[in-house]
């Protein structure tokens, strides 16, 4: 069952400034990049010639990386070592703003570190230096003593089990039994769960489902059955189990269940996906989704992370770009909104800095001059929004027999060019209310016209936007032209 894709988009705007409790491994992830010209005379291995090195938050620490990028507000919990990796976990951390952390400097510990070395964006080698310790005693009561204290301030807690130590020695199990009334999502780690008992929800994937529950997954049934058993087993409410190329499985405590397709469309690398799905999920709760509401969204979100490369995020405006594939036909059809969708596109847009361009048309046979319009148009912003006629307005303007292609035929070619951002059907003789309602930071209209015969300029003009004339005059089509041409052939026929 997919979700209507106007609700979606109205949940992850609700994401900003919830408070969400993070606590588990972090870690840093370092990429070591360059490029691969020959194989070593020594052995038979490439040669890394690098050019780039970049460390980023990893574990734990990349959950939070998402929690930002979607807008929440994440209180973060952890612990590391007071080596010089553990300084540098704690300076890309102060690198996010918005982020409450509490960190428990262990002294016997050692901040892990994941050194991932890439050509030509493949993954070559990947060392890990780590040493794999509990908490001390002394650290594991400081960490439980803010951990606890924070819980009575937030709705949404996520364990962040990497295996490193930190959620280890039962202080999963103290956690979940003191998050009374809140949401427990847990992504866990090993075959043994028994500490995650009566958690919320678990997010294993394929292969950590049918070890803890030593059963098969191959099918869309196993998976199912092999769920059932962990809910029944460790009193779950649920289960998401992430499956690749699969997508994923939703299982509730009631026997209902939900299997969504993958939607990346090419994975490039599945670092930290896990981490982007369950922090998808916990800001979706925060906000007041349910369950397969916050699924659907974390899956569009784990598409969107696997396309990238490295240890990526899926901030909310890639979120609300990327839901409507979910109940769109095609990728063109996805551009093409309603004024109400049009506006919160916008907005979002906005909230992150970037600049809305306007133009609007009926573009009945896309000819170059619209190519060249809608080209220039684009350059002179980040997002393009375009204003279509439908087709009743058409037949005011243009007369009978017009428009020549209907309007879905005319919107889909429009949203299927790279230029277009967002197609936007009107039913008025000019977009006004469009553009009022939009409010671009650029109108663009073709150098036909004069400003002053622009529809909207005075408007933009007066709270500070920009109108561009694009001198598309030495590019000659018309389509009434086309039309006269055609009707013409018919008659010599």
């Amino acid at each position: 069952m997919l979700i209507d894709s106007a609700l979606l988009v109205s949940l992850v705007e609700r994401f900003a400034g919830n408070r969400v409790l993070c606590i588990g491994d972090a870690m840093i992830d370092r990429y070591v990049c360059g490029t691969v010209a020959r194989v070593s005379p020594e052995a038979p291995i490439p040669i890394l010639h690098t050019n780039r090195e970049t460390s980023m938050l990893g574990g734990a620490g990349n959950v939070v990386r998402n929690l930002v990028a979607l807008g929440a507000r994440p209180v973060f919990v952890s612990a590391r070592g007071s080596d010089a990796a553990g300084e540098e976990l704690s300076v890309l951390l102060a690198r996010h703003e918005g982020v409450e952390t509490y960190w428990i400097v262990d002294p016997g510990r050692q901040t892990p570190v994941k050194t991932r070395f890439m050509a030509q964006a493949q993954q070559l080698l990947r060392v890990d230096k780590e040493t794999i310790i509990q908490l001390s005693s002394i650290s594991r009561k400081i960490l439980l003593k803010k951990a606890i204290k924070i819980l009575k301030h937030v709705k949404v807690v996520i364990l962040s089990d990497y295996g490193k130590g930190v959620l280890a020695g039962g202080i999963a199990a103290e956690l979940i039994a003191a998050a009374k009334g809140r949401l427990v999502l847990v992504d866990p780690k090993g075959a043994e769960y028994s500490s995650y008992r009566g958690a919320t929800l678990l997010t294993p994937n394929k292969r950590e489902l049918a070890d803890a529950t030593r059963l098969p997954t191959s099918s869309d049934a196993e998976v199912v059955s092999a769920a059932k058993s962990l809910i029944k087993t460790y009193a779950i409410t649920a289960v998401l189990t992430t499956r690749s190329q699969d997508g994923m499985t939703l299982v509730q405590a009631d026997g209902t269940f939900h299997h969504l397709p993958a939607e990346a469309r090419e994975v490039f690398d599945v670092s930290g996906a896990g981490d982007t799905v369950v922090a998808t999920l916990a800001a979706a709760l925060a906000s007041g989704a349910n369950l397969l509401e916050a699924t659907q969204l974390s899956n569009s979100a784990a598409g969107i992370v696997v396309s990238k490369v490295g240890t990526a995020v899926a901030s909310a405006l890639d979120l609300v770009t990327a839901i409507g594939h979910q109940n769109a036909a095609t990728e063109s059809e996805e551009k093409v909104v309603s004024f109400e969708e049009a506006l919160k596109f916008v907005a979002l847009w906005r909230r992150h800095g970037l600049k809305v361009g306007f133009t609007n048309g009926c573009f009945d046979l896309l000819h170059p001059g619209h190519v060249y319009l809608l080209k220039t148009a684009r350059f002179a912003c980040d997002k393009l929004v375009v204003g279509l006629n439908n087709d009743t307005s058409v037949r005011r303007l243009k007369g009978k027999g017009r428009p020549i292609q209907p309007e879905k035929a005319r919107a889909v070619v429009l949203a299927a060019l790279r230029d277009v951002d967002l197609v936007v059907p009107f039913c008025d003789d000019t977009p006004l209310v469009l553009i009022a309602a939009l409010r671009p930071d650029v109108l663009v209209k073709g150098a036909d016209y004069t400003v002053g015969t622009v529809i909207g300029a005075s408007l933009v003009q007066e709270y500070g936007g920009k109108i561009l004339l694009a001198d598309n005059k030495s590019i000659k089509f018309r389509t009434t032209d086309t039309i006269t041409r055609i009707s013409r052939s018919r008659k010599v026929s």
